[in-house]
């Protein structure tokens, strides 16, 4: 059996990870049972992006929420009936709390009576046997796998397999739901369900399909990894008028969406993984006017605050653009800060819209030159460190004023930027010791012998150097030869007299 619990946190963001352990502990601290469930699930087994946490809990989740609130956490909407939390947890990482419950029906259609339950009762209870997968976080059954309807073979067999045959009747938004699994992980409809779902559509039950029901789907679309797939699905079935009318006159704006697509790529290429939901929501939204654009929103019960920073959106953008090629920003180090500060949407959906070649090369160059400059700035200090000067303000000024040089393209090697950091902190380079010239040989004894591999020639030239001129006929030397002869030969006379006294005496 696979190791969830360690498939599980090896593809966790640190930030999710952290969030994870903090719902645990408060769950046990409170005597509550914790499950991950639903999308998070799911996508853990089909290897897709973890984008969110969605969290079921034996109990009120609410408790958990206000103690997350004071970690940091944001609530970003509250469903108090059906306790359910959307939650932005530390981090910058999306997230849910929902309470397990049992959605009782009177009789297919009608409002269901909502009855708090176990885990398992909450799993069998959903749409589609894919999102009906939990894994326990309790201490006791930690990693543990629940799944009662068999979500995991329909997964292996790549299909999306509705729970009930009133699936569709008593929830009519599934249709929009179905189509947008199934085109999202490339699935089929498992077949009964194909069935329910053209059975549903024949009775117009598309038709009833609440405004805050395909507002929340319209949501959902604009966090889609490819939201054109699941776009087409609706428009191939005629459901794109259950989000609006005008909507399925004008059709989404594909090309802006394509756009935007290709620029989320390239910006996961260079290291960031952006949130696109509001520019991919106007991108949606491209081909409307403006007063349908709000049209859309109200009526798909977007919250005034959301529907607003929506239809501002492009206005907000245009302002940052006009601020990033203004003079106040022409030093790199300046246009570094303003867009490091700007949200990355901001900064996708120029690079997806604009035709200004000023800001589109500040962008590139922040993205692909000068945040990965950035992250070299700890070799820097650690080099000043070396130096010997210590942390502090000034330290952090003299790092900051290198990298503002290296944007420019000073600093690249090493020396250079010793060279620099010397300069800014004062501190001087040691002077060089100087190496005690060796004292003359006093005569020719005391010079190192020649080597046995030196040439015969060398070797000459140094005996003459020692001896001086040698020549056979040089009158000086001919007087000493003389000398030399005249000695050996009385030498030799001495000799044989002595010899010849010494045999006499023997006789």
């Amino acid at each position: 059996m696979p190791d969830y619990m360690f498939l599980l946190e090896s593809r966790l963001s640190p930030e999710q990870r952290a969030a994870m352990m903090r719902v645990q502990e408060l769950s046990a601290a409170m005597g509550f049972n914790v499950y991950l469930t639903g999308g998070t699930v799911r996508d853990l087994v089909t290897g897709a992006s973890l984008r969110d946490l969605d969290f079921s809990v034996e109990g009120n989740p609410s408790k958990i929420a206000r103690e997350l609130e004071k970690g940091g956490a944001k609530i970003l909407s509250e469903d108090e009936k059906l306790r359910q939390i959307e939650i932005l947890f530390a981090g910058d990482c999306d997230g849910s709390l929902s309470a397990a419950r049992d959605d009782h029906y009177v009789r297919p259609g009608t409002r269901p009576e909502i009855r708090w339950s176990t885990i398992m009762e909450d799993l069998r209870r959903r749409d589609f046997s894919l999102n009906s997968i939990a894994i326990s976080l309790n201490p006791a059954s930690r990693g543990l796998l629940l799944d009662p309807t068999n979500g995991l073979s329909d997964i292996e067999r790549a299909e999306v397999r509705a729970l009930t045959i009133h699936s569709f009747t008593n929830q009519p938004v599934r249709l929009l739901r179905v189509l947008r699994f199934a085109a999202r992980m490339g699935f089929k409809i498992e077949a009964r369900t194909q069935e329910w779902f053209d059975l549903a559509i024949e009775r117009d039950l598309h038709r009833t399909i609440t405004p805050e029901d395909a507002g929340a789907e319209l949501r959902a679309v604009a966090r889609e990894e490819r939201p054109a797939v699941v776009l087409k699905e609706w428009e191939a079935h005629d459901l794109l008028e259950a989000i609006h009318p005008v909507l399925a006159k004008r059709h989404p704006d594909y090309e802006a969406i394509a756009r935007l697509m290709k620029v989320r790529e390239d910006l996961f290429t260079a290291g960031v993984r952006p949130k696109l939901a509001t520019p991919m929501m106007l991108a949606v939204l491209g081909r409307l006017k403006d007063r349908e654009q709000s049209s859309v929103l109200s009526k798909a019960g977007f919250r005034s605050a959301e529907a607003d920073a929506i239809l501002n959106f492009e206005k907000e953008v245009l302002a940052d653009q006009k601020e990033l090629i203004g003079r106040k920003l022409n030093a790199p180090a300046d246009a570094y800060k303003f867009l490091e500060k700007l949200p990355v949407e901001r900064i996708a959906y120029l690079l997806a819209e604009s035709n200004n070649s000023a800001a589109l090369s500040k962008i590139r160059a922040y993205l692909h030159k000068w945040r990965p400059i950035r992250s070299s700035v700890a070799m820097v200090a650690s080099e000043l460190e070396a130096l010997g000067y210590a942390r502090g303000p000034k330290f952090d000024a003299i790092v900051e004023q290198v990298f503002g040089m290296q944007l420019t393209g000073r600093g690249k090697t090493p020396e250079e930027r010793v060279k620099i950091l010397r300069k800014l902190s004062g501190i001087k380079e040691q002077p060089k010791k100087k190496e005690k010239e060796k004292k003359p040989a006093k005569s020719a004894e005391k010079q190192p012998a020649a080597s046995p591999a030196a040439p015969a020639a060398e070797k000459g030239a140094a005996e003459k150097a020692a001896h001086g001129p040698s020549h056979k006929n040089h009158p000086v030397m001919l007087k000493q030869a003389a000398k030399h002869k005249a000695a050996r030969e009385q030498a030799k006379h001495a000799k044989q007299a002595a010899a010849g006294k010494k045999s006499s005496g023997r006789k």
